[in-house]
């Protein structure tokens, strides 16, 4: 496993949001690290001190991206005791974060793991981790006997990416869209079912 090289600087943070800016808008393959390097007003060789390379560079983008993701999650959901009011602000932030389209929500949308093989495991990793604290408050639902958690977590993180593609800006806000999904997914599991 390959863990890039992250520096605590204001050059490096640049290059990761020109970096990050880039993937956003033109794609990962179509970025050329001479495109970075001039976004960040680099010179093209001194990329390589930050990160070995561009996939390295892509992940430390992403990383950079859940960290920012998990740090808004946690703070969200600290010293709220109901199991799904917990939830209900997770997936606030969930839906903020990818309705928000900002250039490090983009890349962490749009870019999976099995696009970029060599590392796919890296990217699966801090994936994962970030899913983990919602697998963790699903588990601590009081859900009716038969709904496996895993599913439900499934089908709330795939609702929620998908909003994505039919959300529109004045529609109604992501609160209240987590709210609602909340409200559909809460309220079969706490009444009777016919």
């Amino acid at each position: 496993m390959v863990t890039p090289v992250r520096r605590a600087n204001n050059r490096n943070d640049r290059l990761l949001d020109e970096a990050a800016r880039l993937f956003a808008a033109q794609g990962y393959r179509e970025t050329t690290m001479r495109d970075i390097a001039a976004a960040a007003g680099m010179l093209p060789g001194s990329i390589y001190y930050h990160h070995p390379s561009k996939t390295e560079l892509l992940v430390a983008v992403y990383e950079k991206g859940v960290e920012g993701l998990c740090q808004r999650f946690d703070a969200a959901v600290a010293g709220v005791a109901d199991p799904w009011e917990r939830l209900g602000k997770a997936l606030d932030v969930h839906l903020e974060t990818v309705l928000d389209q900002s250039d490090y929500a983009r890349v962490m949308v749009r870019v999976l793991p099995e696009h970029l093989p060599g590392s796919a495991q890296e990217l699966a990793r801090l994936r994962d981790g970030y899913e983990d604290r919602i697998a963790g408050l699903i588990d601590a639902l009081p859900l009716n006997g038969g709904i496996d958690p895993k599913m439900l977590r499934f089908l709330i993180l795939g609702a929620a990416n998908w909003a994505q593609t039919w959300y529109r800006p004045g529609m109604t806000s992501p609160a209240e869209v987590a709210r609602q999904f909340l409200l559909i997914v809460q309220r079969p599991m706490e009444g009777s079912v016919g």
